[in-house]
């Protein structure tokens, strides 16, 4: 039996990774595991499938060494998520559940001093697109160097992409409606949409 939840898109992909870039970066092997926060943007090939990941940590994280030694690395992406009640679904003989996106990349991974300006520089650009004044490093020229030595970029080449989009696809198609019309959550509503395109 297919899940429902599984079946997703390369643009769902790209879509849940710009709007959600702070990532767990994971360390994968026989020690024991290390994980930090990251902000990560994705490389796409000409078809938009996701190639690889940017990013960047501090030298004295203890993830720096981990991904070094191993070279590997486990990615988990949390998207918009949402608690539905009866309520929301207008059933009181209906048990709550939980909407939620997520991805879960594999990822082979080159950690280079030789990458850290370029990974600034695509995530600040992806960050202050669309501002009225958007920020660059050059603004911090006079100190970066001091603040960039205490980094390092890395790429994380993708070797194996899961993932859940739960928003509903399994609900008859009036509590599906009942609850796009009554769960208030901003950040879920579109989502809801894109997997219920024809509901």
């Amino acid at each position: 039996m297919s899940d429902p939840f599984a079946d997703f898109t390369t643009d769902d992909i790209r879509a849940l990774i710009a709007q959600h870039p702070l990532a767990w970066v994971c360390s994968v092997g026989d020690a024991p595991s290390e994980a930090a926060q990251l902000p990560l943007i994705g490389e796409y090939d000409e078809d938009g499938r996701l190639l690889s990941l940017i990013g960047h940590l501090g030298r004295a994280n203890p993830l720096y060494d981990r991904l070094r030694a191993q070279g590997r690395a486990l990615l988990l992406f949390s998207g918009p998520s949402a608690y539905v009640s009866p309520e929301h679904a207008g059933l009181r003989d209906w048990a709550p559940t939980w909407i939620y996106a997520n991805l879960r990349i594999t990822a082979e991974v080159t950690v280079d001093a030789a990458l850290t300006d370029e990974a600034l520089d695509v995530l600040i650009g992806a960050m202050e697109h669309g501002r009225q004044a958007p920020w660059t490093r050059a603004e911090i020229a006079h100190r970066y160097h001091g603040m960039a030595s205490a980094i390092i970029g890395f790429r994380a080449w993708v070797t194996g992409i899961a993932g859940r989009f739960k928003f509903g696809q399994d609900e008859r198609d009036a509590v599906y409606r009942t609850i796009a019309e009554r769960l208030a959550e901003p950040a879920v509503t579109p989502w809801l949409r894109r997997f219920n395109p024809d509901r």
